[in-house]
């Protein structure tokens, strides 16, 4: 396609499936969050375990076990269970799990729910993932990252008094995060409880499924809240995320800095910011769909066939009718702008969307939830598309993100 198209001319429907990519295999492929069978090259029959997770790949302690379930190799079957902050939770689901609790396994007709208590039990059919949760060592470090979690919780999800408070509760985490990262660095080995898969290489094992959920949500909240990067003050925990974001398995489940510091809020009671200019830089750079580069992840993709742009619009293809008929614009006026952001994406040339869109094109850029909808960095190039797109109409913006829950993302309509 000629990059000389007029800038008033989107690509149709039809030039796109010229450009995405439809190449991974979801059931034996690299992990990914749209599948609902995870077989590894194994027969149908040895999928004993099924997973209850969320849709959206937000809650950390599913991550947790998804985790655990790919490098282990564990054949399982997937089913997506609606979270309360976004959605009417399943009534199959509370006649299963009455408590309505994720992450859940089945495994040989026998439900587990808390997601400790599910990788013990997975241990004792299917062996531990480097050191087991049970053994001595795992102690301190289950108890490092419940202290972590704690000393981030009371600094993010509670308003300080004054100025004075706010720096108490940002050293506290700052001298807890500093115990990790020299935990990191002392190791011979980039993790924290070293796992050999096959006489391959060295893997994450369960001492880091601990701690990569709320480590990921640490680093993309405390940017947008409080102004800071995690990855630039802690080297140690910078290369953990490095050598994690080297592996297809981490990378499946990653989420990005947007989705994270929007879906936190109802599900934490409430995120609050320390207005400094570091802060209000980084939210700004988050908001806009611009992110943060190396401070959010350090993975690059360029390949041909699967470019994050490819990657993204084969996901918006798939589902284009969906997106069409929930935007605030309606199907009819939406279908013109989306087509002019997707081309800004595709062929990297400005292209001028209907007049009256930019609400339509930003609720889009602040609606993409990272893994569900699409990896990290397509996720990025399809919000730099968006609000470059809208920037041409104009600065008015969509509905704010709520904040109390998050029912604008019901995944009804997105379900795979």
């Amino acid at each position: 396609m000629s990059a000389s198209k007029s800038q008033n001319q989107p690509l149709s429907w039809d030039d796109f499936s010229r450009y995405s990519s439809q190449s991974i295999d979801f059931v034996n492929g690299p992990t990914n969050a749209y599948s609902t069978l995870r077989l590894f090259g194994q027969p149908l029959e040895k999928a004993r375990v099924t997973l209850y997770r969320d849709n959206h790949a937000w809650c950390p302690y599913c991550q947790k076990v998804w985790l655990w379930l790919e490098w282990k190799q564990i054949p399982y079957k997937v089913k997506k269970i609606t979270m309360r902050c976004y959605g009417q939770k399943e009534t199959w689901y509370l006649k299963k799990v009455p408590s309505g609790m994720l992450p859940a396994i089945e495994i040989d007709k026998n439900v587990i729910t808390e997601s400790d208590d599910i990788l013990i039990h997975l241990e004792r059919k299917f062996g531990p993932l480097g050191s087991s949760l049970e053994d001595p060592k795992i102690f301190n470090i289950r108890t490092l990252e419940r202290t972590l979690f704690r000393s981030w919780c009371i600094w993010l999800c509670n308003p300080s008094t004054s100025p004075r408070e706010e720096d108490k509760r940002k050293q506290k985490f700052l001298t807890i995060a500093t115990e990790l990262n020299n935990l990191l660095e002392s190791g011979s080995s980039p993790w924290l409880d070293p796992y050999r898969h096959r006489e391959q290489s060295d893997y994450p094992g369960c001492g880091d499924v601990i701690f990569i959920p709320y480590v990921e949500r640490m680093n993309a909240s405390l940017a947008y809240y409080k102004g800071l990067s995690i990855r630039e003050e802690f080297p140690g925990i910078n290369t953990w995320f490095k050598s994690l974001e080297e592996l297809d398995v981490y990378r499946g489940t990653q989420s990005d800095f947007h989705t994270h510091s929007h879906d936190l809020p109802p599900q934490m009671g409430g995120c609050w910011a320390d207005k400094n200019s570091k802060q209000e830089f980084f939210s700004t750079e988050i908001d806009n769909g611009q992110g943060l580069g190396k401070i959010e992840t350090s993975f690059s993709l360029n390949t041909a066939n699967d470019s994050p742009e490819s990657i993204a619009l084969s996901r918006i293809l798939k589902h284009r009718d969906q997106i069409l008929k929930v935007n605030p614009l309606g199907p009819s006026a939406f279908d013109q702008p989306l087509r002019a952001a997707l081309t800004k994406m595709v062929l990297k040339i400005p292209c001028n969307p209907t007049k009256g869109s930019a609400k339509g094109l930003r609720y889009l850029r602040d609606r993409v939830s990272v893994p569900r909808d699409m990896p990290l960095l397509s996720a990025r190039k399809f919000r730099q598309a968006l609000e470059k797109t809208a920037q041409l109409d104009g600065p008015e913006q969509g509905f704010s993100i709520p904040k109390r829950n998050r029912f604008d993302q019901n995944p009804d309509p997105f379900r795979v």
